[in-house]
């Protein structure tokens, strides 16, 4: 029995199989997209403190300068994504619906912007402090999709230990496949950022993690691992939500994050592989995350592809030259899964955006269903990964019982992926009321 075979059944009890529609763009390079007339960048595009802008209105910057320092540890720097003139310093949509200040760029299109400022340096000799330093001042944040500062998870608490890097290259999400192609195209680049991490974190060895799906990938990183790094590249079960942290954690290691815990319990740390890519090609040469990988598919474009898009694109923009029509009746930011809806097209790609789906009348209409009330089946019970009942929780959510659901029903140990939504044949929005009950509990706990 080949190893992909005797290995592909690592995975984690529940969970679903969503139909995964990712033919269309899994062969698709990941190919640049043309320069914006304007780039709009977020000052808050992470967990955690939001950046603070160094910059004024009519400043001329350059590609990779640091046009907002951090905020504080939990924080990290945005960089200029093109060289062109600040033209203001302003509110900006952002994909929560809400508004937040942002810097806002001319490019200049006379400039090179393949060109970027950064200072080449020996990452080898540097210790942990020192890498744990640089890729902060890279600006590098999950890019699966959460966004937060991968710096802090690079820095070992006292009296914790990690032994295990966690490599996730599952993509579990259904039409995404810009993590497939990093695995594809960026395989150096990817192995030097397990490096920093191994290097970083003290940790013993590395796992990589992709779902028997891919087998092009698994078997593209086996051929390409360096001699001189402990990794294992392991297939798990094409399952959804297999690249969730505690769900990979366990189907790799055997080891369970304790409810309310972090990977660092169970002795792992946890990154995303376009994280990592980015991380082995940018630490290196002292340069910024100035851009990233994004799939753009969906029945409402045209030219479903991979495409390389600078931090602050809009979407708009972005989807105009994927050939949207404009006839979409939703555009999601992230999977169809646990992704974003947006209320508008204004706003501006993101470092944690990995990916635009468009969706037609047609596909809407075809999921979409009134809500009955819950019949008891189990099915939700069944599919939850963390092992919680969706069902009793649903009810206390209609009944406003947020304490009890955190208190009793383990509420936080929810991270929302949405198999219970997924499943019930009721279609009642469980996901939903368990995002209303965490929001509520936060309120009542910021009230003095």
């Amino acid at each position: 029995m080949s190893q992909t075979a005797s290995t592909a059944k690592r995975t984690f009890r529940h969970g679903v199989h969503p139909i995964e529609h990712k033919d269309v763009t899994q062969a698709h390079a990941v190919a640049p997209l043309p320069l914006p007339r304007e780039i709009v960048v977020p000052l808050s595009q992470h967990i955690g403190a939001p950046a603070r802008a160094v910059v004024k209105k009519g400043q001329d910057v350059r590609r990779g300068e640091v046009i907002a320092e951090p905020g504080g540890f939990v924080s990290v720097p945005m960089h200029a994504p093109v060289t062109g003139s600040v033209t203001a310093i302003e509110l900006a949509p952002l994909a929560n619906g809400s508004m937040g200040p942002a810097v806002h760029i001319a490019p200049d299109p006379e400039a090179d912007q393949n060109k970027a400022v950064g200072e080449p340096r020996d990452t080898s000799g540097m210790a942990p402090e020192e890498l744990v330093k640089a890729v902060q001042q890279a600006g590098m944040v999950g890019q699966g999709g959460a966004a937060f500062p991968t710096h802090v998870k690079m820095v070992v608490p006292e009296g914790k230990h990690v032994d295990t890097v966690i490599v996730n290259g599952c993509e579990c999400e259904p039409y995404l496949t810009i993590d497939h192609r990093i695995m594809l195209e960026r395989p150096t680049d990817l192995f030097a950022g397990i490096d920093i991490v191994l290097r970083a974190t003290q940790a013993r060895r590395a796992i990589i993690g992709i779902e028997a799906n891919k087998p092009d990938a698994i078997e593209a990183l086996r051929g390409a691992v360096p001699s001189q790094l402990a990794v294992e590249v392991s297939p798990v079960k094409t399952k959804y939500p297999q690249g969730a942290e505690k769900m990979l954690i366990t189907a790799l290691t055997g080891r369970q994050v304790p409810s309310g815990g972090l990977p660092i319990d169970a002795q792992t740390a946890v990154f995303n592989v376009g994280t990592l890519a980015q991380m082995g090609y940018l630490v290196p040469r002292g340069q910024g995350l100035v851009e990233r990988g994004v799939t753009v598919t969906g029945p409402g474009v045209e030219r479903p592809g991979n495409y390389l898009v600078r931090i602050g694109t809009r979407i708009e923009f972005l989807l105009g030259y994927a050939g949207f029509s404009g006839t979409a009746r939703q555009v999601i930011l992230g999977g169809p899964m646990m992704g974003q809806s947006l209320a508008s097209l204004d706003v501006p790609v993101t470092k944690g955006v990995s990916g635009v789906l468009v969706f037609t009348e047609r596909e809407v209409l075809a999921r979409t269903r009134t809500p009955h009330a819950c019949i008891r089946c189990g099915q939700c019970i069944e599919a939850c990964p963390a092992h919680l009942n969706p069902s009793r929780m649903g009810m206390l959510a209609r009944k406003d019982e947020y304490r009890r659901m955190e208190e009793r029903y383990h509420l936080n140990d929810c991270f929302e992926c949405g198999s219970c939504t997924y499943v019930c044949p009721s279609s009642i929005p469980l996901v939903q009321y368990f995002r209303m009950a965490k929001m509520e509990n936060r309120k009542r706990k910021a009230t003095p």
